[in-house]
């Protein structure tokens, strides 16, 4: 007797083959978009920041940024709530998906009663779901690609904390994109906590004063310190540029911030 050979979408074999890699990439695509437009996600503050930190007893004593996250995190999340009372759209919080800094800003949206989304990646170490990522946005990557369009696909705000090599690879990409205009809302706020850590990392102004960047690239991004200046430098903006991209989308029935 002849057997019905195996659909080739339902085949692991196939599915996890080179030649199946363009349909993966769709995947990773159509699944976070559909899942986004059933949750009503059209818009977020993107939080950027070390895996490697701990709430309590960091051995790199570290733990003041995790708790400046988290701070931080609930008080937007409770402002985003505060909009949708006034009939406005509202954001939520979305990070990588992992420990650290990911998990502090998860946690504080999390406290505040909010959803919050975690746009976790496979990695040999480190990245692992934490727990406080609602259960319907909680999404799993292979391609790091496709995890970077979906955390700047709907962001309005991007809030970088101190980290390492995957920290300043999101921060840059996300510079550059803004920069080169491949991100049409220009006036997207890149926020970087703690200016000592980021200015002693860093020499910014050597990279304008060599003409390596234009001198106004140097108004990209915005230095605080506490959560308070954060929090009062944001939430006009951030009410500004959703009010805009509504009237945008509304108009011309678009969904991307990007060209």
């Amino acid at each position: 007797m002849t057997f019905k050979a195996e659909k080739s979408y339902k085949n692991p074999e196939f599915m996890n083959s080179r030649a199946a890699r363009p349909l993966r990439i769709l995947s990773e695509y159509i699944e976070p978009e559909t899942k986004f437009s059933e949750q009503g996600i059209d818009h977020t503050v993107v939080f950027f920041g070390s895996a490697r930190i701990q709430a309590e007893n960091d051995p790199s004593g570290n733990s003041e940024f995790y708790q400046a996250a988290r701070k931080f995190s609930y008080e937007l999340a409770k402002y985003s709530r505060e909009m949708r009372e006034n009939n406005g759209p509202g954001f939520y919080i979305c990070t990588g998906g992992g420990p650290g800094i990911m998990e502090a800003a998860n946690r504080g949206a999390s406290e505040a009663g909010e959803k919050t989304i975690g746009l976790n990646i496979s990695l040999p170490f480190e990245q692992f779901p934490n727990p406080y990522i609602t259960e319907e946005l909680n999404f799993e990557f292979h391609y790091f690609f496709t995890r970077k369009l979906w955390l700047l696909y709907h962001a309005k705000a991007l809030v970088i904390f101190p980290g390492g090599f995957g920290t300043l690879d999101e921060m840059f990409e996300t510079l550059t994109l803004i920069q080169t205009k491949k991100i049409e809302k220009q006036n997207v706020p890149v926020m970087l906590y703690c200016s000592d850590y980021w200015k002693s990392l860093i020499n910014f102004e050597k990279l304008a004063d060599m003409g390596m960047i234009s001198r106004e690239d140097l108004s990209l991004f915005h230095f605080f310190d506490t959560v308070e200046e954060g929090l009062e430098y944001l939430k006009p903006r951030l009410k500004d540029i959703i009010e805009q991209v509504e009237i945008s989308l509304s108009a011309s029935n678009k969904k991307s911030v990007f060209i």
